[in-house]
C-alpha cells in the first residue's frame, strides 16, 4: 500500500479486529494557535533530556505485537548515550505501557507529559491512541509514531513515521477521508507481470473494510480481483485455498490476523497453490517467519513484504549496519525495530538543531515542520509533513520490497531509492 495507506497496512495483521480510532473530540481552534496557554519548557540545566515512549506492550493482540519500535528506539538512545548523548547531555527514556486500552493510554500521556515533563514522545505504538488530542493540546512533539489509527493524520504536533499531507486541524484527513496510492500493486504488475490477485478477509467490519480498500487499489491498476471471505469464528481456509488454485491467482493479499495468515499458508501448501507472491505487511517483516510459518514451506518462501523503510537485513548499507550492530543482543529483529531506531534518530537531529539556550518542545516541533524530506541517514524514504488544503490526486512514492528466502532471510528486491512510482491516490475512511 501507499505512503499514507501504509498506516492501514501497519495495522492489518492482528490489529484489524481490535482497532479503534481514538481521536477524541475536536479541539477549539485556539488550541492550535502559538499563543496558547501551554508552556514548552526548556531543558537547559545540563541534565538529561527526557523523552517518553508509549507502547501497548501488553494488549489484547499479544505481548510482542507492538514492542518493536520501542526496542529499536531504546537501542538507539542507549548507543547515543554511550557516545556522549546530545551535546554532552544523556537522553533519559521514560517507558509507559498503556495496556492497549484508551484509559491506559490517557494515563501514560498524563504521566509522561504532566508529571515527567518529557520534551517529546518518540516511536509511539498504541493500539488505542486515546490521548492523542491531549498530546497535541500540550504541543508535545510525537515523533516517528506508528500510525495504527488515524491520530497522525488528525492532530498537529503528531508526526507519524510515514509523514502526512493532511491539514491535521482536528479533523481526520480531508473531511474525514484519507488517501493512499497503488504503488504496491503497480510494482507487482510491472516487475512480475501479475494480473490476477486475491484478497482474503474475515466477515468482520474492519477486516472487510480494509479488504475493500485493497480491492479498489488492485482494480485501479487493472487487476482481475478474486475476493475470498471466511468466517472469523470458524474460517474454512481449505476452501479458500482450493478456490485460489482454481482461479489461478498470481498474488494473495489479506485483511486477516497473523495466526490466520499462517493457517491460510498451510492450507495453500496442502492444496498445492503456487503464487508469485503472498504479500504481507511491514508489521510481519520479522525474523520470526520460520517459526510463524513452520508448517508452510512453499508459502513461506513466497512471502513478500513492502514498506517505506530500508530492509533491516541490508547490512551493506552503513546505517542499517549500525542498527544491526546496536541490536545484536535482541533475540529477534524486525522492520518495526528499524523504524523505531529511525524515530529516535529523528528526535536526536531535531534536538541538535535547538539553540544553546536549551532544547524546547517548540524548537523540536519547528524542526519537524521544516517541510524537508527526512531520511534518517537513508533508512527511510523521504518523509515530509505538509498541510495541504486539498488531497493529492497523484503522488510519487518510493517502495522498499523484500522476499523471504529460507537460509537467507528477507532479501531486498531492488533499491528503495529507485523503486518509485507515480500513482493515483484513492480516498478511504478509516
Amino acid at each position: 500500500m501507499p505512503r499514507r495507506a501504509r498506516a492501514a497496512e501497519t495495522a492489518v495483521a492482528g490489529l484489524l479486529l481490535l482497532l479503534s480510532t481514538a481521536c477524541g473530540s475536536r479541539l477549539p481552534e485556539s488550541d492550535f494557535e502559538h499563543g496558547g496557554r501551554t508552556s514548552t519548557p526548556a531543558q537547559r540545566d545540563g541534565g538529561p533530556l527526557r523523552v517518553g515512549i508509549i507502547t501497548s506492550a501488553t494488549s489484547p493482540v499479544g505481548g510482542n505485537a507492538f514492542t518493536g519500535p520501542r526496542d529499536g528506539a531504546k537501542a538507539y538512545f542507549d548507543r547515543l548515550n554511550a557516545r556522549g548523548g546530545i551535546d554532552g547531555r544523556p537522553v533519559e527514556v521514560r517507558l509507559c505501557d498503556d495496556g492497549g486500552s484508551g484509559v491506559g493510554n490517557n494515563t501514560c500521556v498524563h504521566k509522561l507529559i504532566d508529571e515527567d515533563k518529557v520534551v517529546a514522545l518518540v516511536a509511539t505504538t498504541a493500539l488505542d491512541y486515546a490521548g492523542a488530542s491531549r498530546v497535541s493540546r500540550a504541543r508535545v512533539p510525537d515523533i516517528g509514531g506508528q500510525p495504527i489509527g488515524a491520530a497522525y493524520d488528525t492532530w498537529p504536533h503528531l508526526y507519524g513515521i510515514y509523514g502526512s499531507l493532511a491539514p491535521r486541524d482536528g479533523t481526520t484527513g480531508w473531511d474525514g477521508e484519507q488517501y493512499g496510492g497503488t504503488e504496491v500493486y503497480r510494482y507487482f504488475k510491472r516487475e512480475h507481470g501479475a494480473r490476477t490477485a486475491a484478497v482474503v478477509s474475515y466477515n468482520q467490519a474492519a477486516s472487510a473494510a480494509y479488504a475493500s480498500l485493497v480491492e479498489r487499489g488492485l482494480k485501479a491498476e487493472g487487476y482481475q480481483v478474486v475476493t475470498e471471505q471466511v468466517d472469523f469464528a470458524l474460517p474454512n481456509f481449505r476452501a479458500v485455498a482450493a478456490d485460489l488454485k482454481e482461479q489461478g491467482v498470481d498474488l494473495v493479499f489479506d485483511a486477516i490476523d497473523s495466526h490466520g495468515n499462517a493457517r491460510l499458508c498451510e492450507a495453500m501448501d496442502d492444496a498445492g497453490v503456487e503464487v508469485t507472491a503472498k504479500v504481507t505487511n511491514v508489521q510481519n517483516w520479522t525474523s520470526t517467519v520460520p517459526g510463524d510459518y513452520k508448517d508452510a514451506t512453499r508459502c513461506r518462501n513466497a512471502l513478500w513484504a513492502t514498506a517505506s523503510s530500508r530492509n533491516y537485513e541490508d547490512t551493506g548499507h552503513e546505517a542499517v549496519r549500525e542498527f544491526r550492530d546496536a541490536t545484536k543482543g535482541l533475540k529477534t529483529h524486525s522492520q518495526w525495530q528499524l523504524e523505531g531506531w529511525a524515530a529516535a534518530m529523528w528526535f536526536t537531529d531535531a534536538a541538535r538543531s535547538c539553540p544553546e539556550n536549551g532544547v524546547t518542545r517548540a524548537c523540536v516541533d519547528a524542526f519537524m515542520n521544516r517541510g524537508e524530506g527526512y531520511t534518517a541517514d537513508g533508512l527511510l524514504a523521504p518523509v515530509v509533513f505538509e498541510r495541504r488544503a486539498e488531497p493529492p490526486k497523484t503522488r510519487r512514492t518510493c517502495l522498499s520490497v523484500a522476499r523471504w528466502e529460507d537460509g537467507r532471510g528477507w532479501v531486498s528486491q531492488g533499491d528503495m531509492d529507485s523503486t518509485c512510482f507515480d500513482v493515483p491516490q484513492l480516498p478511504y475512511r478509516p
